[in-house]
């Protein structure tokens, strides 16, 4: 089944969002978004065709949805999603798969990711606070994501990261 617009999903449609450790550039974005396409126009599971879309944001955030109304994602088709984009991994030069990373909007606009372990510091320079846009991969419905995959710091749960003084 062709992909289906993002857009029209439901919100409770699951979700997955990989984030690049990188920002990719909209040269680079052009191969990976082809074989993600490709990938979700053939998409089953246990040979029933899933609707699903894809959307990508800030050069950095892949968000693959599934409306499981229709049919739902498999152990093995979710595996088959990864396998695909680890796959694609040494084509672009960044890592999607895999986590700890956090996403933070820096002052001038753009997305950042740091470590787990560094928000602590960054926190205490200045550079991350309460009001701080955070992005939060680890949505897994449409609805959550329309809502809060972009939000702050101070109203997530980013907020346990920050030091008592910066809270």
């Amino acid at each position: 089944m062709p992909k289906v617009p993002f857009e029209s999903l439901p919100d409770d449609a699951r979700v997955w969002v990989f984030g690049s450790d990188r920002t990719i550039a909209e040269t680079e974005s052009g191969p990976l978004l082809a074989a993600v396409d490709r990938f979700v126009d053939r998409w089953a599971a246990h040979g029933t065709p899933l609707h699903a879309s894809r959307d990508w944001r800030e050069g950095r955030f892949l968000t693959i949805a599934v409306d499981q109304r229709q049919a739902g994602a498999s152990g093995c088709s979710i595996d088959g999603l990864f396998r695909t984009l680890q796959g694609l991994e040494s084509t672009i030069g960044a890592s999607l798969v895999g986590g700890g990373r956090i996403y933070y909007r820096t002052r001038d606009g753009g997305v950042a990711s740091v470590a787990r372990d560094e928000v602590e510091t960054l926190a205490e320079q200045g550079a991350i606070g309460r009001d701080t846009p955070v992005f939060d991969p680890t949505v897994t419905t449409l609805g959550d994501w329309r809502r809060k995959f972009e939000t702050t710091a101070g109203s997530s749960w980013h907020a346990q990261l920050l030091p008592e003084a910066v809270k």
